[in-house]
């Protein structure tokens, strides 16, 4: 029954759970072959931390179920048309799937039909990259067909045979290789790369949501940087207003760098948080549009922001983001080259900018800290001090309980109305006005105090 003696099989020690040995063990006593698949065995091999647990096996998905069950164990139908279930074993869940070789893919997404075959190596030999075409077993060692060790050894990300086949059975693997890059911080194999580079078109296939998954997976990965700067001509196939960036000479004492290798550095510098990374790759978007030079050749980039967040925007609805996330990002991008004082009346003026978030104003220090430290040598130190100030004056209003939004007045709308004043826009506005005059510090904020001046003004 077990190829396993057929094979090539190296030792390999990877610790696995004992409810992943338990599933294994389950299978084999039922005289069915089963393997450690995918993306757990690179990582365990690399060191790296893994949660998801694949099983590949030589047993029909009816077969896992019966033998799951009858063993008391639940199972879900999760994907039987391609030959996966789900399996709990205390408490944890595995997807066991049907060695299986996938058909032709017509719309470059999906697999017109697949076919159930009947050993490890030809279902590894469907897969992605060689790094995640490694099968390993508790006593049958490790099975790599493909060299995906070898390639981990080289820092290499490769296709399982040829990539311009692989790539066209599934375009998001053009996006998923950079990915895979910047989270391993490894390289592309060139054959692998030049495939994507004319396979990208086939990307308009892939459905956004899709798209916008492998980006923020990517752009929080340790290697962001180096990816987005090597493979920018495939990764601007899905997100456009990237392109322009490439090489533009900034053509200040203030950057060293052209605009995309600025942005790559202050999407490295950021917090790895979704909003933190997005903002910073969009922050720069609009510099193409704004420049223009003065008569000794000094760039100057006038209301880039605001182009910025216009090309943001746009970007973010194609991708089908959330308003409520793409209006926080667009308000990072809007406000992080305002030059702002780190004293109380400014910073509590940008807060209520920011929607009256103090979360929001954290996010932009540490977008300008980021933004700062990729400028020039010799122009970095005074922006991120100041970044660092300008958290440190947050910390004192907040510890301080200084007022900076309308919950905070000691004056609300049901005042104002008891002065007779009728229900409408008015009400508002005197309350901002009111909130004005506390943050300049022209009114304390005291009931008595804020109902007076709120009298003078109806």
């Amino acid at each position: 029954m077990f190829k396993g003696d057929e094979m090539e099989c190296t030792p390999a020690n990877i610790s696995l759970p004992t409810s992943a040995c338990t599933a294994l063990n389950l299978l084999e006593s039922n005289s069915k072959e089963a393997w450690i698949v995918g993306g757990c065995v690179r990582d365990a091999l690399m060191g790296r931390t893994y949660n998801d647990i694949d099983i590949a096996t030589s047993a029909h998905w009816q077969d896992v179920q019966k033998i799951f069950e009858d063993n008391g164990y639940r199972t879900f139908e999760t994907g039987v048309k391609h030959g996966t279930i789900t399996v709990e074993v205390d408490t944890r869940t595995f997807e066991i799937t049907t060695y299986r070789s996938d058909g032709t893919y017509s719309d470059a997404r999906h697999p017109d039909h697949v076919t159930f075959v009947n050993s490890i190596k030809e279902d590894l030999a469907r897969r992605d990259f060689t790094v995640n075409a490694m099968a390993y077993h508790p006593q049958r060692g490790l099975f790599d067909p493909f060299h995906g060790q070898a390639d981990i050894a080289a820092h290499l990300i490769r296709c399982v045979g040829n990539p311009h086949k692989r790539l066209s059975e599934d375009a998001l693997r053009i996006i998923r290789a950079v990915r895979f890059a910047g989270q391993l911080e490894f390289t592309i194999d060139p054959s692998t790369a030049e495939a994507m580079d004319e396979s990208k078109q086939l990307l308009k296939h892939i459905a956004v949501e899709r798209i916008r998954a492998e980006w923020e997976k990517l752009l929080c990965s340790s290697g962001i940087h180096d990816a987005l700067v090597n493979y920018i001509d495939v990764l601007g196939e899905t997100i456009p207003e990237l392109l322009p960036l490439k090489g533009f000479d900034q053509h200040t004492i203030y950057h060293r760098y052209d605009v995309l290798e600025h942005t790559a550095y202050v999407i490295q510098g950021v917090s790895p948080t979704p909003l933190l990374r997005w903002a910073a790759l969009f922050h720069d978007l609009g510099k193409p549009k704004a420049f223009s030079t003065d008569k000794d050749g000094a760039g100057h980039f006038y209301s880039h922001p605001k182009y910025s967040a216009e090309l943001a925007r746009q970007a973010m609805k194609r991708l089908k983001m959330s308003p409520r996330f793409s209006h926080d990002v667009a308000l990072l991008v809007t406000y992080h080259d305002v030059d702002l004082q780190p004293e109380p009346k400014a910073v509590k003026r940008m807060i209520r900018k920011l929607d009256e978030r103090p979360d929001l104003f954290r996010a932009l220090c540490n977008l300008k800290h980021s933004d700062a430290s990729a400028h020039a040598q010799g122009h970095r130190q005074k922006g991120m001090q100041k970044a660092i100030d300008l958290n440190l004056c947050l910390d004192r209003i907040l510890a301080e309980k200084q007022p900076f939004s309308l919950k905070d007045l000691a004056m609300s709308g049901s005042d104002i109305l008891a002065l007779g004043v009728q229900p409408g826009p008015q009400i508002g506005t005197l309350l901002n006005q009111l909130l004005d005059e506390v943050i300049d510090g022209r009114l304390p904020n005291d009931h008595n105090a804020l109902l007076a001046f709120a009298k003078q003004h109806i």
